[in-house]
C-alpha cells in the first residue's frame, strides 16, 4: 500500500475516533466508531494481516456494533443538553493531551530497530486462522471467558435498567 493511502486511512481513523468522543448523539457516535473500525481494518490489510483485518470487520464493525446499537436503542438515550464549559475539566483535558503527546514522542524516539525484518511465521499443515484460534483458546482462554462474561452482564444490566415499572 502506498504511504499516501496509509496516511489517509490513519487520518480517517483518527478523525472518526475523535467524532466518537465529540458527538452528543449516541447513535452518531456509534456509527463514527464503525467507520473508525473500518479504517483500522484497512490499516491491518495494508500491513498484510488479512485475517486480522477481516476479523476486525466481522467482529467489531459487525457484531459488537450491533450489540452497542441494540443497547443504545434499548435505553432510548436522547442527545445530551449542552452545558457550560467546565474550565477545570477543560484544563485537565489539555494536560492529559500534552502528557499523552510527550509519552508518544518518547516512545517514537526511543524505539530502535523498528524497521527490522521479522522471521516468517512457521507454516504447518493448518492455516493462520487455526493458529490464531489455538493461541486464543490455549493461552488466552481465561481472558476470552472474562470478556464474554462482562458483555453478558452488561447486556443483562441494560435490560434491567430499561425495564419499565408498572403503576
Amino acid at each position: 500500500m502506498s504511504p499516501i493511502l496509509f496516511w489517509t486511512f490513519v487520518a480517517i481513523m483518527l478523525f472518526f475516533a475523535g467524532m466518537v468522543v465529540l458527538n452528543r448523539n449516541p447513535v452518531a457516535s456509534a456509527l463514527s466508531l464503525v467507520v473508525s473500525f473500518l479504517a483500522l481494518a484497512a490499516l491491518y490489510v495494508s500491513l498484510d494481516a488479512y485475517f486480522i483485518g477481516v476479523i476486525q470487520i466481522l467482529v467489531y464493525a459487525g457484531a459488537v456494533m450491533v450489540l452497542f446499537l441494540f443497547i443504545i436503542m434499548l435505553l432510548d438515550l436522547k442527545a445530551e443538553i449542552r452545558r457550560r464549559m467546565n474550565f477545570p475539566a477543560v484544563c485537565g483535558g489539555f494536560v492529559v493531551i500534552l502528557l499523552f503527546l510527550k509519552v508518544l514522542s518518547d516512545v517514537c524516539n526511543g524505539v530502535f530497530g523498528g524497521n527490522a525484518k521479522l522471521p516468517p511465521i512457521s507454516q504447518g499443515p493448518q492455516g493462520d486462522a487455526w493458529q490464531v484460534g489455538m493461541l486464543i483458546f490455549e493461552r488466552y482462554n481465561l481472558a476470552l471467558q472474562v470478556v464474554g462474561t462482562l458483555i453478558l452482564v452488561a447486556s443483562i444490566g441494560v435490560v434491567i435498567l430499561s425495564k419499565r415499572e408498572l403503576k
